[in-house]
């Protein structure tokens, strides 16, 4: 591992410190643990259909534990019709045909395990497909009917019912409520559906929903996945009554959070149902985890994680926070002040698979696109040199960070989003629902380059990818980066094995007050600063040994003499005679 020293006579010394945040000493792994998240279509393609699978994961499981990840986390592989990627179950103990067998999935299990890695699956609680069992039952049975009780079936509104329940809007565009027939072949009830209509929400104050998605946890446990990372979580339970709520629900608030008072989101009983999942995952041991993905804000994220309830809780205000300086201050000392009160890490993360990727985002340096609409080429086009170069240093920065960090697949490789996708290969229902007004999320779903001179850049030798991959792919694969000492690949490696030496997961945090300005950001985690120059000119570091910085992955440097070039962070060893104030 190379480092280097930089020693100005000039540099001036760190300056005061802010303490934020003590050294974790907590037992789990997953208080410090980087997990990597897997989006099996677009992973890796092994049978040659098209479509990634999980015979592909655990091919490449080896590029993973080399990365230096800690754990994996597999988005949905079961048994589904497909109509939004996955999370529409229709059977949650089963694999999908498109991904392989139960058999492949234990193999992909016993190759992780010897790799040293553990393994996080999805679960989708709030609901299923339309093709479930459960559901077909509940369409095939009467009005108040135990199969119906299962859903959240409601008489419509208005002469002879023709009116939805109440004004609901789904996350996907249009009415949160479709109208079924009934057995007779008559017009009937409505069910709810916050996302597409082909997935109906789950009722949750039945106890048999309860029952059977017990039933679930205990069948994957069974089989050696290390948690749950729980999509939606804080969407299960509903307000009594379903009284009305204004427009999208995940607009209620001017930072896209939910508000406050929203009737679908955040209900006090949804706490009750992760402490029952607490106990059960305790069965097995104190390494299970849940990490919940609950839009909410800071102050209402602490409530997910407390020492009964959740291990984990994506820290969305964190990637909401863009390259703001002052606004990533607050979130990160809030997040840690707010989640360490009731003795939980804080989670970080910058891109996942309902977002346009940062090195597209921070390719923008006006108004970027707004999370989940996408991008297209009728859009304002983003940077991608300037986007890949802030990508690495807000990677750089974010990893320095005490407590858990959530990497995206193919953000080791700096890729940017898919943008020129024909409208006919669009596939999230998001598209559809809106009537092409908002793409969705299919730029940040287009499969991974692996090697640049095999088909489809190695993502698999059969057919078309399900996503079309851009000519610019070949470039960023995987083998072309992994010889290059300045690629981006290089530098995610580097930055973890740093990271996992210094143990800066479980460190602490003060803020280094002269390096903290409108244009750069500072913290000091143990004995290394890490320093974010966000200013539009070269800023002279501190004196110490530079561990690593994240120039080397894009733009060159304006000045390797102790100089942080515009939208550059480093980790720097500073000397011991640095103390909080």
């Amino acid at each position: 591992m190379s480092v280097e020293t930089v020693t100005p006579t000039t540099a001036p010394h760190t300056g005061p410190l802010t303490l934020i945040h003590s050294e974790d000493s907590q037992p789990g792994w997953w208080r410090s643990a980087v997990i990597y998240q897997v989006y099996p279509r677009s992973f890796r393609d092994l049978n040659g259909d098209g479509v990634g699978d999980i015979p592909g994961i655990t091919e490449e499981l080896p590029h993973l534990a080399e990365l230096g990840v800690d754990a994996v986390w597999l988005s949905p592989f079961y048994r589904s019709p497909q109509r939004d990627a996955g999370y529409d179950v229709s059977d949650y103990c089963d694999v999908d045909p498109l991904f392989g067998t139960l058999g492949d999935f234990d193999v992909m299990m016993a190759e992780s395990h010897r790799l040293g890695l553990r393994v996080i699956v999805d679960l989708v609680p709030n609901h299923c497909s339309d093709q479930h069992v459960l559901f077909q039952a509940a369409l095939a049975a009467p009005a108040g009917s135990p199969e119906r009780e299962m859903f959240i079936f409601r008489d419509g509104e208005g002469p002879e019912g023709h009116q939805p329940p109440n004004n609901w809007q789904s996350h996907f565009g249009g009415p949160a409520w479709t109208r079924v027939t009934g057995p007779d072949g008559q017009p009937d009830q409505w069910y709810l559906h916050l996302f597409d209509s082909s997935q109906p929400d789950f009722n949750w104050d039945n106890p048999a929903v309860h029952i059977e998605f017990e039933r679930i946890l205990r069948f994957w446990l069974d089989r050696g996945v290390s948690g749950f990372r729980v999509d939606v979580a804080h969407a299960l339970v509903k307000a009594p009554g379903l009284p009305a709520w204004g427009g999208r629900a995940d607009g209620g608030s001017s930072d896209g959070f939910p508000g406050h008072e929203a009737p679908m989101f955040g209900q006090p009983a949804i706490h009750d149902i992760y402490r029952a999942w607490r106990r059960i995952l305790d069965l097995y041991g104190p390494d299970r985890i849940l990490c919940a993905e609950a839009s909410v804000d800071l102050p209402r994220l602490a409530h997910w994680v407390r020492s009964d309830e959740m291990h984990q809780a994506f820290n969305f205000p964190y990637l909401h926070a863009g390259l703001d300086v002052n606004r990533l201050r607050t979130v990160i000392t809030d997040s840690l002040t707010v989640l360490g009160a009731v003795g939980a890490p804080s989670t970080w993360v910058l891109s996942n698979h309902d977002v346009v990727r940062h090195a597209t985002r921070f390719g923008y340096n006006g108004q970027g696109p707004r999370d989940g609409d996408g991008i297209g080429l009728a859009d304002p086009q983003p940077d991608t040199a300037l986007g890949r170069h802030r990508a690495a240093a807000a990677s750089l920065f974010m990893l320095g960070l005490p407590g858990a960090a959530y990497l995206y697949q193919g953000e080791e490789l700096g890729l940017p989003d898919g943008i020129d996708i024909p409208e006919h290969q669009r596939q999230d229902p998001t598209f559809a629902r809106t009537g092409g007004q908002r793409l969705g999320r299919d730029g940040c779903r287009v499969p991974l380059p692996w090697r640049a001179d095999e088909p489809h850049f190695g993502f698999g030798s059969g057919n078309d990818p399900w996503l079309p991959m851009p000519s610019s792919f070949a470039g960023l694969a995987r083998d072309l980066q992994a010889g290059l000492p300045s690629s981006h690949l290089s530098l995610y490696r580097n930055m973890l094995e740093i990271r996992r030496g210094l143990d800066l997961g479980r460190g602490s945090l003060a803020w280094a007050e002269d390096w903290c300005t409108g244009s750069s950001l500072a913290y000091v985690n143990g004995t290394t600063l890490v320093l974010m120059n966000l200013n539009h000119e070269p800023l002279e570091m501190p004196a110490g040994q530079v561990l690593v910085r994240s120039a080397s992955s894009g733009l060159e440097s304006s000045g390797w003499d102790g100089l942080l070039a515009s939208g550059e962070t480093a980790w720097i060893r500073i000397g011991p005679d640095t103390s909080a104030n």
